[in-house]
C-alpha cells in the first residue's frame, strides 16, 4: 500500500508541528527533525531547507520503499506513524496531548483502512489495520529466525562473548588516513564507547585471526569504503555475515560496490571541517545503535 500525497502532506505537518496541526504536534526545529528520524533509526538530516518541504520529500522517499503486506505501507512508513504518536513526544501536565493527536492521526489513516491502537496504561501505539491485524515495530514481538551453525576453516571462533560497547573500525592503514582514524576514535570516545582497529591488536598468530575475532566482538562495524580497499571489502563481508551493525563512511560514494549501494553512508571530506562534521554524524549514529542494542 502507498499513501497518497495529501496523506503525506499532513504527516509532513504533524511531524513539523505546523499549522493546522500546531499545538496538536510539538514543534519541531531543525535539529529536532533530525532527531526524530534518529529516533527510529533512519538516517535523515535536515539540510537546512524548508522544513515541510525536506520531511515531505523524506516521507515520498520512505513510502516508496517496498511493503512487506499489502494492507499496510513500507516498513519505514510505518515507524513514522507510530513514533510520531510515540508518548515520548506528549506530556500529560504541559504541550500537546497524545490522545489528541492520536485521534487527528486516524481521521487520516481511516482512507487507508488503517488505525493506530493506544494503551492507556502504557501510551505506547500500535498500527493495525481495521480487520484487527498488526504490523508493528513499536512493540516488540518474538521473531522468527533461522539459526546458522558454522564451522569456518581459516577462522577460529573466539570464547569471550561480543561486547556491546567495542566498535571495530575497518580502514586503509596509510599514512593520509590517520586524521580520518583520529575523527573515528574521538566519535566513539563522545559516544560512550571504545574502538579498536586492526593494527591495533596483536594476540593471535595471523593477522587475520586478530580481525576476525575484533569483529567477532564487537557491536559496531566502522568501514571506509575510500579507495576500494580490498581488504575493508573482505572484513565488511565478515561483519554482514556475523550480524554486526556495520556504518559505511567514504569519501567518494562511487567507491561503495553496487551490492552495498541500498545501505546509507556517511560522505566525507578529508580536511578538518569535514572531518569534523564526519566525527559529529558519527557521534549520533553510535549512539542510536547502541541505544537500540540496549533497547
Amino acid at each position: 500500500m502507498k499513501l497518497g500525497n495529501a496523506a503525506l502532506g499532513k504527516l509532513a505537518r504533524m511531524i513539523c508541528g505546523d499549522a493546522p496541526f500546531n499545538g496538536l504536534f510539538p514543534y519541531r526545529s531543525s535539529s529536532y527533525l533530525t532527531s526524530f528520524f534518529e529516533g527510529i533509526d533512519l538516517d535523515y538530516a535536515h539540510d537546512g531547507s524548508t522544513r515541510y518541504w525536506w520531511v515531505r520529500s523524506v516521507l515520498v522517499e520512505l513510502n516508496d520503499k517496498p511493503e512487506t503486506s499489502e494492507a499496510f505501507p513500507s516498513p519505514e512508513m510505518v515507524r513514522v506513524i507510530e513514533y510520531l504518536v510515540d508518548p515520548d513526544h506528549f506530556d500529560r501536565d504541559r504541550g500537546p496531548e497524545q490522545g489528541p493527536a492520536i485521534q487527528t492521526l486516524n481521521d487520516i489513516l481511516r482512507r487507508y483502512e488503517l488505525v493506530v491502537d493506544h494503551d492507556e496504561v502504557t501510551g505506547r501505539v500500535q498500527l493495525r489495520s481495521v480487520t484487527g491485524s498488526y504490523v508493528s515495530t513499536a512493540v516488540p514481538r518474538p521473531e522468527a529466525r533461522r539459526t546458522v551453525t558454522f564451522a569456518p576453516a581459516v577462522f577460529s571462533v573466539p570464547e569471550q562473548e561480543p561486547d556491546p560497547k567495542l566498535v571495530a573500525i575497518m580502514m586503509p592503514f596509510a599514512a593520509e588516513f590517520s586524521p580520518v582514524y583520529e575523527a573515528i576514535r574521538g566519535a566513539c570516545k563522545d559516544a560512550g564507547l571504545t574502538c579498536y582497529r586492526a593494527d591495533d591488536i596483536w594476540e593471535e598468530s595471523t593477522f587475520i585471526q586478530d580481525i576476525f575475532n575484533l569483529i567477532f566482538q564487537s557491536a559496531i562495524v566502522i568501514v571506509d569504503f575510500t579507495g576500494r580497499n580490498s581488504n575493508v571489502m573482505y572484513e565488511t563481508g565478515i561483519s554482514h555475515t556475523l550480524g554486526k551493525n556495520v556504518v559505511p563512511i567514504t569519501q567518494h560514494m562511487e567507491n561503495i560496490p553496487s551490492d552495498l549501494k541500498p545501505h546509507r553512508a556517511l560522505k566525507y571530506l578529508p580536511n578538518t571541517e569535514g572531518l569534523r562534521e564526519l566525527r559529529e554524524q558519527l557521534v549520533k549514529r553510535l549512539r542510536t545503535l547502541h541505544e537500540k542494542q540496549r533497547s
